[in-house]
């Protein structure tokens, strides 16, 4: 059987007595149109070993394969899936490696081929999705090579937002301190089965070149953390945490990374951040 000879995803899930379930935060795509747009902003996969977390009945699986993978290894934590994955793995000419685990425990650097670039592509459980995209951000030294990322719309806008945004924060400073990122596609509720409370969007990151992307992910953490943590007050109250971790004052701090202390978190940029958590690092010592 080929992969075009699958049945329909809604036979598979019949067949299969498979549910979306709450709990997981599983919402299934079963658009093929739709499930191909997202294949095709990973570009040539051709040479590329992909992965994809929470694949659930495999309406994205289908379409990355379909797109050219050389390889895909999908990470399910739902066991009912695996017979529904088995049968795409039988259609795909042994392209599909199916892993039975919870994503935020897996090695996936060492769970992957070596001989290609490493793509992960994945409509996220929305429960974990925040997280596993921390974990793949501050793994050093970075093992993939493009994220294709669905999440609920607030979390892609919190991801690509400017300073001066409402969204600009915390996850914004570090996804940008380490990536190139952009919106690549958003999504309506009614796409999914069954469909959630909000809208989605699929957010597209590149890793920068060694030379570019901020190597100290645990400095830029607690700073950013310390700053948006208290979001209405100036940078010279609500850095005080951060800053008693080292000796020095919060003043000196911004002062070292030129920073007006009168200033919002919101209002910097990632370059400034930055500046921040070296002149932390640094007092720290």
């Amino acid at each position: 059987m080929s992969l075009d000879a699958l049945p329909p995803l809604r036979d598979v899930i019949a067949a299969h007595g498979l549910g979306a379930n709450k709990a997981f935060g599983q919402h299934f795509l079963l658009d093929l149109n739709l499930t191909g747009k997202i294949a095709s902003l990973a570009g040539d996969m051709s040479a590329a070993h992909a992965v994809e977390i929470g694949p659930g009945p495999g309406g994205l699986t289908r379409a990355i394969l379909a797109a050219g993978a050389k390889t895909l290894t999908v990470i399910e934590k739902d066991s009912r899936f695996l017979g529904a994955l088995g049968e795409i793995g039988t259609a795909s000419g042994g392209r599909l490696d199916i892993i039975e685990a919870d994503a935020l425990k897996v090695d996936e650097d060492a769970s992957l081929p070596r001989d290609g670039a490493r793509i992960i592509l994945s409509n996220l459980p929305y429960n974990v999705g925040t997280l596993l995209l921390i974990k793949w951000l501050e793994a050093e030294p970075v093992w993939w090579s493009r994220a294709v990322l669905m999440f609920q719309r607030e979390v892609a806008d919190r991801v690509v937002a400017a300073p001066g945004t409402k969204a600009y924060g915390r996850l914004a400073v570090i996804s940008q301190a380490r990536c190139e990122v952009r919106m690549g596609l958003k999504v309506p509720a009614r796409a999914f089965t069954p469909p959630p409370k909000v809208d989605s969007a699929v957010v597209v990151l590149d890793p920068l070149p060694d030379d570019k992307r901020f190597a100290d992910v645990e400095a830029l953490g607690i700073v950013t953390a310390s700053a948006f943590g208290q979001r209405r007050k100036t940078l010279r109250r609500s850095l005080a945490q951060a800053a008693g971790q080292t000796g020095a004052s919060a003043e000196d701090l911004l002062t070292a990374a030129g920073i007006d202390p009168g200033a919002r978190a919101e209002t910097v940029d990632v370059a400034g951040f930055r500046r921040l958590a070296e002149a932390w690092r640094a007092a720290k010592g």
